[in-house]
C-alpha cells in the first residue's frame, strides 16, 4: 500500500531547467524593517516622531553686518561672491566641489547683474529701444534674482539645521534676496568659527613606564650579566624563594 502512495517529490531530468535562475548571494540580502528605521533621541534613545525637528535657538556667532570682522571673506564676497559661495557649499557638503556652485552663481547672479547694467546703459544711450522690451528684460532679471535668492537661502537653511541656528534677522530666503553679500560673509564666518571650535585638540603624549625585568637567584652567580643589567636604566625586580 505504501508503494501505491504517490510521492511528494518531483524528479528532475537533465532536459528540465529551473524556471528562474538564482543569482549567488541573492537570498542573503538584508531585509529592511521599517520599525527599526526610526529616529531616536541621542540621550534617552527613545523613538522620535516623524514631525520632530530640533530646536533652532542657537544664536549666530557674528551679526549680519559684521563683514569687517573677517577681512579676507569680506573682500572675497565683495569682488568675487561666486568664489565665496562655492567655498561655503564645499564646506557644508564635502562631496560637492566648490567649482560647480561657483560657476552657477557667476552665471545667474553676476551675469544677471551685468545684463541689468548693460540694459540700463543701452536704454539711456540708445533712444530707439522699445520701453516694453526693457521692462520685459527687467522683469526677467528680477525673477532670476528671486530664484537665486531661494536657492542660496536653501543653502543657508541647511547650515541652520546643521548647527541649530535661528533665523537672523529674518527668513533665510529673504536674507539672501535683500542682503545677499552680507549673508554670504556671515555664513563663511559661521562655518569658519564652527570648524575651528570642532578642530581636534593636540594629542597628549604619554610616556610608557620603564621596562621591568625579573631577575632570578641564578643570575647572582653571574656578576657580569648582573653588572650589565645595572648599567641599564630599567627597573630590576628581584625574586627570592621563601
Amino acid at each position: 500500500m505504501e508503494e501505491n502512495k504517490q510521492s511528494r517529490y518531483v524528479k528532475l531530468t537533465k532536459d528540465q531547467t529551473p524556471l528562474e535562475d538564482i543569482v549567488p548571494g541573492e537570498l542573503n540580502q538584508p531585509i529592511e524593517v521599517p520599525q527599526l528605521a526610526v529616529r531616536k533621541c541621542h540621550e534617552c534613545r527613545q523613538p522620535l516622531p516623524e514631525s520632530y525637528a530640533p530646536p533652532a535657538d542657537e544664536p549666530w556667532m557674528t551679526g549680519i553686518f559684521g563683514c569687517a570682522e573677517d577681512r579676507e571673506s569680506c573682500l572675497t564676497g565683495l569682488f568675487c561672491p561666486c568664489v565665496l559661495f562655492g567655498r561655503n557649499v564645499e564646506s557644508l557638503r564635502e562631496d560637492t566641489p566648490w567649482t560647480g556652485p561657483c560657476i552657477c552663481h557667476a552665471i545667474f547672479v553676476e551675469g544677471g547683474i551685468s545684463l541689468a547694467i548693460a540694459t540700463a546703459i543701452a536704454t539711456s544711450v540708445f533712444s530707439g529701444i522699445d520701453p516694453g522690451t526693457t521692462c520685459l528684460i527687467c522683469e526677467g532679471l528680477f525673477f532670476t534674482w528671486w530664484m537665486c535668492g531661494i536657492h542660496t537661502g536653501q543653502i543657508r537653511q541647511t547650515l541652520q539645521k546643521k548647527y541649530h541656528l535661528k533665523n537672523s534677522p529674518c527668513n533665510a530666503c529673504c536674507v539672501h534676496c535683500c542682503l545677499h553679500w552680507c549673508a554670504l560673509c556671515q555664513e563663511h564666518r559661521e562655518m569658519k568659527g564652527r570648524l575651528s571650535d570642532n578642530a581636534v585638540s593636540q594629542m597628549t603624549v604619554v610616556n610608557p613606564p620603564p621596562i621591568q625585568e625579573m631577575k632570578s637567584t641564578d643570575d647572582k652567580e653571574n656578576p657580569e650579566t648582573s653588572s650589565s643589567a645595572n648599567n641599564n636604566d630599567h627597573t630590576v625586580l628581584e625574586m627570592q624563594p621563601i
